[in-house]
C-alpha cells in the first residue's frame, strides 16, 4: 500500500496540534528540523477550539454579568439590565476561532508544513495521513512525536447523547440557556460551568462523588469555594454518584446513591458529565507499532521516549497532569533532547493548577494534608483578602493566600489562593519554587502596594509570626 505512494521526508512529525503538539512543532522548527503537524480538526486542539481558551471567554461574558448586576455596589446605576445568551456563545467562539487562525500563522512563519486529516502510524516510521476526501499522504521521519490528547470521559451510567446529557463540547455551545442543568464532577472543568450557567440564571446543581468539591485542591480551599458557591445559589452534593439517568420529556431525571447509602432522583434539562477525560489513542496505530500502554496512558521514559525507537508521546497521552502548559513543556524539553541539547526532567511537583470560577483558584505544591502525611514539620500562614486594600476597594474580598514551609529549611513547599485574579499570581510561587526560595527571602521582597499580590507577602509573613495587616 505504502509502496504506490509518494512519500513525504521529515526531520519530524507532530501527531496532534493541540498546545503540546503546535508548540513542539514551533520549537522543532527552531531547532532547525523540517517539521510536519498532523491534525484532524482545527489547529490549536481542544485547548485552543474547545477547552482553555472559549471557555474562559464564556466566563469572562459571567463576570461582566455578575459586575452589572452588583453595578450599585459600585455607585452605578445600570437600567433594563439583561443579557443575550447567543451572543455570549457566538463570543466564544469568536474568539477560538481567531486564535485559530493565530496557530495558522505561527505554523507559516515557522515553515511547518501542515497536513489536515487522520494520521495514523504504519511500518518503518511511516505516518499514514487520511483527509475528509479519503485522499491518503505517506510521510517519514526517525522522529515521530505523539499528541493526540484526549476528549470528555464517559461513565457507564451516564452516556452521552449530545443533547440531554453532554460533554464540555457541547455545554460551551447550547442554542438556548437551560432553565436547570446538573453537573457531574468537580473539577475545574465542573466548577467553571456551574459558575458560568448560575451567573446566567441557570439553576445548578453540582454532584461530586469525592467527599468535597475541587477534591485536588488544598481542603481549605475545598470549603472556602463550598461556601461562596452555595451563596451563589448553587446547590452541591458531594459523597454520592450517579446509578441511572432516565431521559424523559423535561430532561434527564438522574438517580443519585450517596455514600452512606441513600438514594435521591434529580431532575435537570441538562446534565453536563465533567468526569474527567479519555486518551485519544484508539486507532492511531499504536499496537501495530508495538508501543506500550498502561491504564490508558503511553508508557514513555523522563524524556517522553517510548519503548520504540524514534516514537516519543506527550500531553494528556502520557501519565501527568493533563495541563495545556504540561504538554508545551513536555513537548518542549521532548524535541530539545532529540536535538542534543542539555536538558533535566520535568519537576512535576512545582506545575500550578488553576480554576477559572469566580473567585478563582490557584495553587502549586504541596496540600498541608500532604505535607503532613510526608512527615515535614510546617509553618502555615494564611492571609485573606478582606485584609486587602486592593480587595476591598474592587469589591472582591472574598478569599485568601495560603503558604506553607518547612520549618526546619525554610522550603516553600506549596501554596494555596483563592480569590479574584489568583491565577495570575501563581507563577510568583512557581519561580520560588524553582528557585529554591525561602520563607525569608520571600518575605523581605518588596511586593507592590496596593496589589493583590502582596497578599502572598502578608501569607508568608503570617506563616513567620511577622504579619502586619492582621
Amino acid at each position: 500500500m505504502i509502496k504506490n505512494k509518494k512519500m513525504e521526508k521529515f526531520d519530524l512529525i507532530v501527531l496532534g496540534s493541540g498546545p503540546g503538539g503546535y508548540v513542539t512543532a514551533i520549537r522543532a522548527s527552531q531547532l532547525g528540523l523540517k517539521t510536519a503537524i498532523i491534525e484532524k480538526e482545527s489547529l490549536g486542539g481542544v485547548c485552543l477550539n474547545w477547552g482553555c481558551i472559549p471557555t474562559k471567554a464564556l466566563l469572562k461574558s459571567a463576570q461582566v454579568f455578575d459586575y452589572l448586576k452588583n453595578a450599585k455596589d459600585y455607585g452605578i446605576t445600570v437600567n433594563d439590565l439583561n443579557k443575550d445568551f447567543n451572543s455570549v456563545v457566538n463570543r466564544s467562539r469568536k474568539v477560538a476561532e481567531n486564535m485559530s487562525k493565530g496557530v495558522v500563522f505561527l505554523m507559516k512563519k515557522n515553515k511547518i508544513q501542515v497536513f489536515k486529516g487522520f494520521g495514523k502510524l504504519g511500518e518503518k516510521n511511516t505516518v499514514l495521513v487520511t483527509n475528509d476526501s479519503k485522499q491518503e499522504t505517506v510521510l517519514f521521519s526517525k522522529k515521530i512525536i505523539i499528541s493526540t490528547g484526549s476528549r470528555s470521559r464517559e461513565l457507564p451510567d451516564l452516556k452521552q447523547d449530545g443533547k440531554n446529557i453532554i460533554g464540555y463540547r457541547e455545554a460551551m455551545t447550547l442554542k438556548t440557556q437551560p432553565k436547570d442543568i446538573t453537573i457531574v464532577g468537580s473539577g475545574a472543568i465542573g466548577i467553571e460551568f456551574a459558575f458560568f450557567y448560575n451567573s446566567m440564571g441557570t439553576n445548578v446543581t453540582v454532584i461530586e462523588y469525592q467527599d468535597r468539591i475541587v477534591p485536588v485542591e488544598d481542603k481549605e480551599i475545598s470549603k472556602e469555594l463550598e461556601k461562596i458557591l452555595k451563596k451563589k445559589g448553587i446547590k452541591i452534593i458531594t459523597s454520592s454518584e450517579v446509578k441511572e439517568a432516565k431521559i424523559n420529556e423535561s430532561g434527564v431525571e438522574l438517580n443519585i446513591k450517596s455514600s452512606s447509602g441513600e438514594i435521591s432522583n434529580i431532575s435537570s434539562e441538562i446534565v453536563l458529565s465533567a468526569v474527567g477525560i479519555k486518551t485519544n489513542i484508539e486507532n492511531i496505530g499504536l499496537e501495530k507499532i508495538g508501543i506500550k500502554i498502561e491504564a490508558d496512558k503511553i508508557l514513555v521514559d523522563e524524556f517522553y521516549k517510548t519503548n520504540i525507537e524514534g516514537y516519543y508521546a506527550i500531553g494528556d497521552v502520557v501519565k501527568g497532569q493533563s495541563l495545556a502548559h504540561v504538554a508545551s513543556a513536555e513537548g518542549i524539553l521532548c524535541v530539545e533532547k532529540i536535538s542534543g541539547l542539555e536538558v533535566s526532567p520535568l519537576d512535576y511537583d512545582n506545575v500550578p493548577g488553576c480554576t477559572y470560577c469566580s473567585p478563582e483558584i490557584a495553587s502549586v505544591g504541596l496540600t498541608e494534608e500532604k505535607a503532613l502525611e510526608k512527615g515535614y514539620d510546617i509553618k502555615v500562614g494564611k492571609f485573606p483578602f478582606s485584609a486587602s486594600g486592593k480587595a476591598q476597594a474592587s469589591g472582591k474580598s472574598d478569599g485568601f493566600v495560603k503558604v506553607i514551609f518547612d520549618s526546619k529549611y525554610g522550603e516553600w513547599l506549596g501554596c494555596h489562593m483563592i480569590g479574584d485574579g489568583v491565577t495570575d499570581m501563581i507563577a510568583e510561587a512557581v519561580l520560588g519554587r524553582k528557585l529554591e526560595t525561602t520563607g525569608h527571602e520571600v518575605l523581605k521582597a518588596i511586593h507592590p502596594h496596593p496589589t493583590m499580590s502582596e497578599a502572598v507577602m502578608e501569607a508568608v509573613a503570617a506563616a513567620y509570626g511577622e504579619v502586619i495587616h492582621l
